[in-house]
């Protein structure tokens, strides 16, 4: 109580100061003014009896109009550059009582009019200049003692996390939190652990500028990406740096604490509410469990392999045909997880004798196969690859899980595989059916994960933009009206095992992908995250649909319907009929065709098969803006 009497009688002091210091420059500039007049009219005298009454009625007409019009409200703002148009206020106003009082003295027309000019312009300098002087001097001294001690710190979020927060900084040192900022109307005019609420998260930008604000921390966990949206437009707006606790299901990492600040990414703007898992289950389909991932170095493969490790199998096996993505998946995963018995196995999933020896010696019980190539634009002309691996590939894995008793086998697919007009979404397509078809003569249960796009995944459309942006520009993008679905990695992962344990065999689980997102959007956001602004700083440049590329993509075929299940983000596909050709048939040439590689044969196998690519061909192609760099979308 008494150090906040003390904190009040020193404001008070201090606006006592700025209020003499107004007075004393009101007297100077009318003084002034009134000599400077006396050269220009020729006048020969003015007595100092007529000088001293009309500062007078100055100083009270001039300083009730200061006070009124609020110059004298905060005494931080005595050092505020946005106090201006208080100051321009106060010289209009000056204007008028100055012309007040020589009316009221009679004084002559001519001498009036020069003083309505004159007299405002030198009151504006004498209230001004000093205040400038201050607030350079001020920002200067700020600067050396930021660089010497502390950050001046505001915390968004005045609730359990910003609460646990603040004794984390204070413990940690280098912070100087300045103050909470939150939305909530009963958290106004409080304080936490002795630091106040100022105000709402929308009073940001005044906030940060009034109080000198160094770095802003976004402590709101639990926010959707709405909510995240918005709190990082307003940080922007402020100019300031700022940076977010991990989200919820960062936290579930066990390598991951809660005073961790990171720099926000567009995860955290594009991510949604955490999944909740039926841990359980899951951890009774995989703990003690022989679990093989093929893919394994990949950015989704990765993932799982880490989860995976988390539940306690009785034993990982790893295969990638990439020496670095494997030894990087390897390195990772023993160093975070020492017990676990982990082999990793370079090599190519359409190699039968890889395969076969693989199987033989892991055994697997439960195989999760995310090997498959992805980049549509470079599938699109490189048939025979996407045939080789993401067709036979998928066969050689499925006929082996099947020949050794595999319980559960998981393909991972992907929402090109719907209604698919390129060649990377058939020869997804073509995997689907293939392993439904097996499903229903096989003791093994084939299951299979669709769902879009994924944040910061290898290839992917983050990764491109950041990279454009690193260089200056310009970001180049489609179509300004593209969508696409998109999760984060760490969501994917959990949801495919959560669908491996849902599925009794044969059914092809859609995730929620929730809201497509604009790629234009994602474009401009990650600009603005890296501190720069869309078509000022870095351009966007709209290139045209690629062959093969949709405007928007699809989770169902027309002909399957879809049903929930016992998890909310998770669907269950309806399948319809497949289609009337003999598979087997059509495999046996499209390998033949790989051996000989031969693309055009490969072309028609995939259009036997998925009749969908043969309508797509037909379709009139996009035009497309002929500019020589890469474009994502």
């Amino acid at each position: 109580m008494t150090e906040r009497v003390e904190r009040r009688a020193s404001l008070l002091n201090l606006r006592a100061v700025v209020i003499v210091h107004d007075l004393v420059m009101i007297a100077l500039a009318w003084s002034a003014a009134r000599l400077g007049t006396l050269w220009l009219l020729g006048e020969p005298y003015l007595g100092w009896q007529t000088l001293a009454l009309e500062v007078n009625l100055v100083l009270l007409a001039q300083g009730f109009l200061q006070w009124r019009a609020g110059l004298y409200r905060g005494v931080w703002r005595f050092a505020s550059l946005p106090d201006l148009g208080n100051l321009v206020r106060a010289a209009i106003l000056g204007a008028a009582a100055g012309a007040a009082v020589l009316l009221v003295l009679s004084a002559p027309i001519e001498l009036m009019v020069l003083m309505v000019w004159i007299f405002p312009i030198l009151l504006m300098i004498g209230l001004g200049l000093p205040r400038l002087t201050y607030r350079v001097f001020k920002d200067m001294r700020m600067e050396v003692r930021r660089r010497r001690l502390t950050q001046r710190t505001l915390i968004l979020g005045a609730g359990r996390s910003g609460r646990l927060l603040l004794p984390e900084l204070r413990r940690r040192g280098g912070y100087d939190v300045v103050g909470f900022l939150d939305d909530k109307k009963s958290l106004r005019h409080t304080e936490v652990m002795g630091v106040p609420v100022l105000g709402t998260i929308d009073r940001l930008p005044r906030v940060a500028s009034e109080a000198l604000i160094d770095l802003v921390v976004i402590a709101i966990p639990s926010a959707t990406n709405q909510q995240m949206q918005r709190v990082v437009e307003i940080c922007e707006r402020a100019e300031v740096d700022f940076k977010t606790l991990p989200t919820l299901t960062e936290l579930g990492n066990s390598f991951t604490r809660f005073d961790d600040l990171k720099p926000v990414a567009i995860d955290d703007l594009l991510g949604r509410e955490p999944v909740l898992l039926d841990w359980e289950s899951i951890r009774a389909g995989l703990t003690g469990k022989r679990v093989l991932v093929t893919g394994g170095g990949g950015s989704i493969g990765a993932e799982l392999c880490r989860q995976i490790a988390r539940l306690d199998p009785a034993a990982l096996m790893v295969l990638d045909n990439s020496e670095y993505n494997l030894y990087r998946v390897d390195y990772r995963l023993r160093g975070e997880f020492r017990e676990l018995v982990v082999e990793t196995v370079l090599g190519d999933a359409a190699d039968s004798a890889t395969i076969e020896h693989v199987m033989s010696r892991a055994r697997p019980q439960v195989v999760f196969h995310a090997a498959a190539y992805k980049h549509l634009p470079m599938l699109q002309n490189q048939v025979r690859e996407a045939f080789r691996n993401n067709v036979i590939g998928t066969r050689r894995v499925a006929d082996a899980a099947d020949r050794f008793g595999v319980d559960t086998f998981v393909l991972i697919s992907t929402d090109k595989a719907v209604n698919p007009c390129n060649v990377m979404g058939a020869t997804k397509r073509v995997a689907e059916l293939y392993c439904r078809r097996l499903n229903s003569h096989s003791d093994t249960r084939f299951i299979t994960v669709r769902f879009g796009n994924v944040l910061n995944s290898t290839g992917s459309v983050v990764p491109l933009f950041n990279e454009q942006i690193r260089r200056g520009g310009p970001v180049t993008v489609t179509h300004p009206e593209i969508t696409r679905y998109f999760m984060t990695i760490a969501e994917a992962g959990q949801l495919i095992l959560q669908a491996g344990v849902l599925g009794q065999g044969g059914e092809v689980f859609v995730l929620d992908m929730g809201e497509p997102v604009r790629i234009s959007y994602l474009a401009e956001q990650l600009i603005r995250l890296a501190g720069k602004e869309p078509g000022r700083d870095i351009e966007i440049v709209y290139t045209g649909l690629r062959p093969g590329e949709k405007l928007f993509e699809e989770l169902f075929h027309a002909h399957e319907s879809y049903a929930k299940t016992a998890h909310e983000k998770i669907m269950l596909t309806r399948q319809g009929e497949a289609p009337d050709v003999d598979m087997d048939d059509s495999l046996r040439r499209g390998e033949l065709a790989v051996r000989q590689y031969d693309s055009d044969a490969l072309r028609r196998v995939l259009v036997e098969l998925v009749p969908e690519l043969g309508r797509a061909d037909q379709r009139p192609r996009q035009k497309v803006i002929a500019i020589d760099r890469p474009a994502a979308g």
